[in-house]
């Protein structure tokens, strides 16, 4: 794939990147190992600092940076100017708690000393997509740098303006020469980076597909990685949920970002007594939907980020159809210009259907129907896909209960799936391994060293 700047609301290119070479991002790869050696030597305070000048760069540049981010995937621009915000919260977040999350336990033995300590492992590369442009980034970057690590970015090719912005954040923030170095390359050349000796882990957020691919070559290599793949999110309605209020959020966490999110709630299960209710109030929420350009304040669903998604996207819709599901709403891209398909919900689900087996990255609502309780959740797990779950039910008891029972990296009662800082991140299945995010994030790619003295 060209790396390109394609704007999805027009559907014209903004501008064309050359693509680096194998030879030059050896040699960068190269200068990014010489840099970690003296990273690794500085001091917290220093990196806190540093960390807290990007913060705050991003809080002060936050609408041209969100301006970036939907010229080139097409989000909401209130969402791209509220994901530059998160970003800056990350960076505090882990600006204030590294010292403390990284610092040595003691641990009693019969050494007349022994602790455990956490050094960074040198040249973290991170494959990232296109769909949140920053925020993808930012939550591998700032626990990697202020673990003494450096970063490698080689992002989706469609994003190249945020690429190129990241690292320059971080140049203008004063961390040291390639600390954090952006590559535009394709994918053609990842299996070349992680080959190098100097890359010591990889991070990947992306499709299962590509996630087995790097798996396997980080594998042959015996290098470290974490993994955050698809995922087919369930939204769990119970009967005693409060539906006006959980339909509202049905709505949200169906088309945030333009319903291009991993986390993005996908299979609606609803219990057979309030399924009627549900699905004719989720139906007229859905068609109420603005749909616009996504420079515009007032527009809530914006285009699809490219024209093979949206190609996709309406493939996997009429492939349902044509096994049987029903279109309650939408279900066709809108003739505009640019990459618009129309808010989608679709009903009559079951296995062996696009709709309900895989993951759909689009505005489209998969709405299955449930027999009770215990349907719901087995419902809920027939899914090779386990990132995050939602659940919605007045009683919090039974729901901490369930929680148990779903599987899931995390599962939310009466709330929209998000990621935040403070919890970790991931999932299991095929939505990936290992942990992005908190104490347990920054861990993921430091040497767990033990010391023992006698």
């Amino acid at each position: 794939m060209a790396i390109q700047t394609i704007n999805p609301t027009s559907g014209k290119i903004e501008k064309t990147f050359s693509e680096q070479t194998r030879l030059e991002v050896y040699e960068l790869i190269e200068k990014a190992h010489d840099a970690f050696l003296k990273w690794r030597e500085t001091d917290y305070v220093t990196r806190s600092q540093l960390m807290k000048n990007v913060a705050q760069i991003l809080r002060d540049r936050k609408e041209h940076y969100g301006k970036i981010l939907t010229l080139e995937m097409g989000k909401p621009i209130t969402q791209a100017i509220a994901e530059v915000d998160k970003c800056a919260w990350a960076c505090d977040y882990y600006a204030d708690n590294t010292e403390k999350i990284l610092d040595k336990e003691i641990v009693q033995t019969d050494a007349s000393e022994s602790f455990v300590r956490f050094d960074p492992i040198g040249v973290v590369l991170a494959v990232m997509p296109w769909n949140f442009p920053f925020w993808q980034v930012f939550r591998f970057a700032a626990p990697a740098l202020m673990a003494g690590n450096v970063g490698i970015l080689k992002h989706a090719s469609n994003v190249p303006m945020s690429a190129l912005a990241i690292e320059e954040i971080f140049t203008t923030a004063g961390f040291p020469q390639n600390t954090f170095k952006t590559l535009l390359i394709g994918s053609s050349l990842v299996k070349d980076l992680i080959d190098h000796p100097e890359v010591k882990a990889v991070t990947l957020t992306g499709s299962e597909p590509a996630g087995k691919q790097v798996a396997q070559a980080c594998g042959a290599k015996l290098k470290k990685t974490v993994m955050e793949l698809g995922g087919n999110d369930p939204f769990v309605v119970l009967e005693d949920a409060n539906i006006d209020e959980t339909v509202k959020t049905a709505v949200s966490a169906r088309i945030i970002n333009n319903g291009q999110s991993c986390i993005a709630a996908k299979r609606f299960i609803v219990v057979e007594k309030i399924y009627d209710e549900f699905e004719k109030k989720f139906v007229c929420a859905m068609k109420k939907v603005k749909v616009g350009n996504p420079m515009e304040t007032t527009t809530e669903l914006g285009p699809i980020a490219r024209e093979d998604l949206l190609n996709e996207l309406d493939e996997q819709v009429k492939q349902s159809v044509m096994k049987g599901a029903a279109i309650l709403c939408g279900g066709k891209r809108i003739a505009q210009e640019g990459f618009f398909y129309e808010p989608t919900i679709l009903a009559n689900l079951s296995k062996g259907m696009p709709a309900y087996d895989d993951e759909i990255f689009g505005p489209v609502a998969s709405l299955i129907k449930a027999k009770d309780e215990e349907d719901a959740i087995r419902i809920a797990n027939d899914s090779p896909f386990g990132l995050g779950a939602s659940l919605w039910t007045s009683s919090i008891t039974k729901a901490k209960e369930l929680a148990r029972k779903i599987e899931s990296g995390s599962v939310f009662i009466n709330g929209m799936v998000k990621s935040d800082p403070r919890l970790p991140f991931g999932g299991i299945k095929n939505s990936g391994y290992g942990r992005e995010l908190s104490h347990y994030g920054i861990k993921e790619f430091v040497n767990i060293k033990t010391v023992w003295v006698r």
